[in-house]
């Protein structure tokens, strides 16, 4: 590198690390903690929406660049699921690019969904970042999920009958694929901490409109939420709550695994076969585990079928009357005293649109 160009980089690294709010400066510390101990100094991926706490991911991972040398890929999706999803997408450009950020759109030109539209954005969203990373292996996704965030996913997850597995919720450290892992550098942060930094550098962000509309169940959590403060039914009594669930949730983990152990097979990473003796020899809440994982693992997706689709699966493996079922992606077969979980062949691939 010429020493000119040498003497810029250490003055922008210099200025970046001059942060002179307080509060801020501990914000910052407690992200490249997380960093330091999970990533060091590998390269790594961020999705940014234009919402405050991805604004404010996008700028402290900028300043962590500058301190480790780590190169980041900031990724704008445009889900195209409605009008002037791409003005949007544009102007998130532009506001990173006022502070020297440089981005990369994705315009997803599949199907858009009409039904249960925001889990389906999240997987569309999912399957695009994950196949970049795989082509410039990269091997960590930092995402901007919060302490509020963990509170909205609990209730959400409550309203509709999740066991131990879902309301346990966000961990800090999660493997997507064998290829990728999610850091969540966040989840002990409060939002309105993150609009503050956010506010505080780049004077803006993007309020999605979605945001508002009382059709989608988090938007009504939203407003329960507030009520249930009234109440004395605190962010911090909830957090509690989910620690304790994962807590339990990791207990039984340990024997989740031991039953794979016994009771799968893996023939390839697109076929598995269980015996059938894991529906006598095991509990309920292990055996459901079991299958949750594998349904994932042999579909190639981060999350697995809901619960209530697992359960009526499991209940129908155990009746003689048992021949053949799809669910998440997979075909499941009777083969003798064994189930056979196999990936369908016919799962599409992501259509995008990569722009500059």
């Amino acid at each position: 590198m010429k020493r000119k160009n040498l003497t810029v980089k250490r003055k922008v690294k210099k200025k970046l690390l001059q942060l002179k709010d307080p509060k801020i400066l501990n914000f910052y510390k407690r992200f490249k903690e997380t960093l330091n101990k999970l990533v060091k100094n590998k390269d790594f991926a961020l999705a940014v929406s234009g919402g405050a706490d991805s604004l404010c991911l996008a700028y402290f991972s900028k300043i962590y660049s500058a301190e480790f040398g780590n190169k980041i890929h900031i990724l704008i999706v445009d889900h195209n699921l409605r009008e002037g999803s791409h003005k949007e997408a544009l102007k998130v450009k532009e506001i990173l690019k006022k502070k020297k950020i440089n981005s990369k759109i994705f315009i997803w030109r599949g199907k858009v969904p009409k039904n249960n539209i925001q889990k389906n954005a999240r997987d569309l969203r999912y399957l695009l970042i994950s196949n970049y990373c795989l082509r410039k292996n990269i091997k960590y996704l930092i995402t901007a999920h919060h302490a509020d965030d963990q509170i909205e996913n609990f209730l959400i997850r409550l309203f509709r009958g999740s066991g131990l597995t879902g309301l346990s919720s966000m961990s800090l450290n999660v493997k997507y694929s064998n290829k990728l892992k999610i850091i969540r550098p966040f989840l002990n942060f409060k939002k309105k901490d993150l609009i503050y930094v956010t506010l505080k550098y780049f004077k803006t962000y993007i309020n999605d409109p979605s945001n508002k509309d009382e059709k989608f169940l988090r938007v009504r959590i939203r407003k329960y939420r507030k009520q249930m403060e009234k109440e004395g039914l605190d962010t911090k009594k909830i957090i509690k709550t989910v620690d304790n669930l994962f807590s339990a949730n990791q207990a039984l983990n340990f024997y989740k695994n031991k039953a794979l152990y016994k009771h799968a097979s893996f023939i390839s990473k697109n076929r598995c076969l269980i015996n059938k003796q894991i529906f006598s020899e095991e509990a309920n809440e292990i055996i459901f585990k079991s299958f949750a994982d594998i349904l994932s693992l042999v579909a190639g997706k981060y999350y697995p079928p809901r619960s209530k689709k697992i359960i009526n699966l499991i209940g129908r493996l155990k009746k003689d009357k048992f021949v053949k079922s799809t669910l998440g992606g997979c075909i499941i077969e009777q083969e003798n005293n064994f189930i056979a979980i196999s990936k369908e062949l016919n799962l599409r691939k992501a259509p995008y649109q990569p722009q500059k």
